[in-house]
């Protein structure tokens, strides 16, 4: 089987032999084509249209030429296009041709979003060599922990050889420090062998700050009416923004039809500057929708700070009327102010009470749906969600974003206690939100996962002081010597020091931690997933003293369903309280010659999982 996706742009390999090149640069009157010949290289003219475009078709041209474009200044740049830059972004584009791949995975249609287990990575310090082909010999592993779903951190070319994806300046292009565009087809295919399906995080709300080109020949790629902390927007919404839209679009149907990822995690999209209508995050998710989604299940995720429930609305038939999921912040939040008892930044609106915050977005999805945030000034935040499938919530206790933007990068693990974290963690895989676990979560790693970057002298200088300051304020790293202990985010150690070590889960407590990840998710696998297929929403939800207790139904809202129990103790004593209705399916801390029924004395950090049946009692 091969798959291609066409493209407006870009270098495309013809079926009757030959390279088509296209850029949009409608500010450009005139753009040499170079192609490497030998030690040289070649010019060729491209033709430019009246639209903006300047094309070139080149018969002689084929999978593997390297080619630049060459703009009246002489300044040299690579293709925003490019499905390859093997010399980083300063370098020249690599003619690719999708179709020389056979996909061996033909079979597949990917999987319903309710059977979703999510499990983040950075490829660069998932293994010891960060690349591809070693994040794929360790599927398996993640397989049969009771991993569905791997959700790998932005690929778009950086500049560097190390970064956290977020700085990408050539979307189409995968960055040639994890492996090659076949290495990341035979991960995705290999995913696939396995029941694992591969999602992908995207940028679209800036492009980098090295390595972007684009403001030297086509401006109209961004609209100054809109600024970000980046400079002027991405023009999705003014003159000339329906090219710039395409690109986009087309990027999202790229790796979807031409990597055969089965869904995208877009972004920051509270961060995209668009007025248009529809908003480009919509006319996205339904380009995947009609497109790629008619014949195989692809799912959009969104970061949106704004809780824009609007955006995960479901039609008739209960099928994702734009995005899938959002990752639900509010409730790691919470959980975060419950664990650790810090107050600082955005938790401030979490401090009061977390135990019932962390109780209310377990039970509903978004805390902010709608109320005034002081941290934002008393400015309202968020839509009314209750109405939402639990399953349109991506839940966590940590992610890339929440460690590494921390100073010293510290997981969950290295600051909190490990049984009352194990307790909540213990809730959000055996919620019915779709749980997600940061790399080496499964095993309580307490690896640090740092900021890092590979950016040139000058920049570096800027991203090193500028981090700096921004921790300046705490009170912990008041004074220069304080802050120097903040690692340096272009220091290559930081980035070393950020890898998994993944001896860590073999010895304790981590294999102790990793066994019980494992049996969550067993349960989970065996009881939950087979009963969320239609659906799942709070019933009801207290505290009682330091303890949480959670009912939620699941199946649709019109039958008799069954009612998901949850207990869990996050107080200093044991609690003694009512024992859950139904079939117990997991004890953590409880006593297993205890009988339910009559009082149950749960632990510090005790849970207790039950299922009640229509008819049961």
């Amino acid at each position: 089987m091969k798959r291609r996706h066409a493209m407006p742009f870009g270098a495309e390999v013809l079926a009757e032999g030959g390279v088509r090149f296209r850029l949009w640069a409608p500010s450009i009157e005139r753009v040499v084509l170079e192609r490497a010949r030998g030690a040289g290289w070649q010019d060729h003219a491209m033709q430019r249209a009246e639209d903006g475009w300047h094309e070139a078709g080149l018969a002689q041209a084929a999978a593997g030429d390297r080619y630049r474009y060459r703009l009246p200044d002489g300044l040299r740049v690579p293709d925003p296009a490019s499905r390859l830059n093997p010399d980083d972004v300063h370098g020249p584009s690599e003619v690719v041709d999708p179709g020389a791949y056979a996909w061996r995975d033909a079979d597949w249609t990917g999987r319903p979003w309710h059977e979703a287990v999510v499990y983040e990575l950075h490829l660069g310090t998932f293994t010891p060599e960060g690349t591809l082909a070693a994040a794929r010999d360790r599927l398996p592993g993640l397989a049969e922990l009771g991993i569905t779903a791997v959700e790998l951190m932005p690929l778009a070319d950086f500049p560097g050889h190390r970064n956290w994806g977020y700085d990408g300046v050539l979307p189409f292009a995968p960055d040639a420090s994890y492996g090659t565009p076949d290495d990341l087809r035979r991960f995705v295919e290999s995913a696939h062998a396995l029941g694992l399906m591969v999602l992908l995080d995207v940028v679209y709300n800036h492009l980098g700050p090295e390595g972007n080109y684009l403001p030297a020949y086509c401006p109209e790629f961004f609209n100054p009416a809109h600024q970000t902390p980046w400079g002027a927007a991405i023009n999705f919404d003014g003159a000339g923004a329906r090219t710039v839209r395409d690109f986009f679009v087309h990027n999202a149907l790229y790796w979807i039809e031409e990597y055969g990822f089965d869904g995208l995690r877009m972004d920051a999209v509270h961060a995209i500057r668009d007025d248009s209508t529809p908003p480009i995050v919509e006319e996205i998710c339904n380009a995947l929708r009609q497109g790629p989604g008619r014949r195989r299940q692809v799912h959009v995720v969104l970061e949106n700070d704004l809780n824009q429930a609007h955006r995960l609305e479901r039609g008739d038939d209960g099928a994702p009327l734009a995005a899938t999921a959002q990752w639900n912040d509010d409730l790691h939040h919470a959980a975060h102010v419950l664990l650790t008892g810090e107050t600082d930044g955005y938790y401030a609106d979490y401090a009061s009470r977390p135990l019932e915050q962390f109780g209310l977005a377990l039970a509903q999805g978004f805390i902010y749906s709608g109320q005034p945030s002081a941290f934002r000034g008393g400015e309202a935040r968020g839509e009314p969600c209750t109405h939402l499938p639990l399953g349109a919530f991506v839940s966590f206790l940590q992610t890339h974003d929440q460690v590494g933007n921390r100073a010293m990068g510290e997981r969950i693990d290295a600051l909190a206690d490990p049984l009352l974290v194990m307790a909540a963690r213990s809730c959000v895989l055996l919620s019915p939100h779709t749980p997600m676990l940061f790399m080496g979560e499964e095993y309580a790693a307490t690896t640090p996962f740092q900021f890092f970057c590979d950016f040139g002298p000058e920049l570096a200088a800027a991203v090193t002081a500028g981090r700096r300051a921004e921790f300046g304020r705490f009170v912990a790293f008041a004074g220069e010597a304080a802050q120097a202990r903040i690692p340096d985010p272009n220091d290559p150690a930081t980035f070393a020091d950020s890898r998994l070590d993944a001896q860590q889960a073999a010895q304790p407590p981590h294999a102790a931690a990793l066994a019980i990840t494992r049996e969550l998710l067993r349960v989970r696998r065996a009881e939950l997933m087979p009963r969320l297929a239609g659906g799942a929403g709070a019933h009801q939800w207290s505290c009682e003293g330091d303890a949480l207790r959670l009912a939620w139904r699941l199946g649709a809202d019109d039958g008799p369903g069954v009612l998901l129990h949850l207990v869990a103790n996050f107080g200093a004593g044991d609690a003694e309280l009512a024992w859950p209705p139904g079939r117990v399916i997991h004890r953590l801390r409880v006593d297993d010659a205890a009988p339910p029924g009559g009082l149950l004395r749960l632990p510090r950090g005790g849970v207790c999982a039950t299922l009640e049946e229509p008819g049961d009692g």
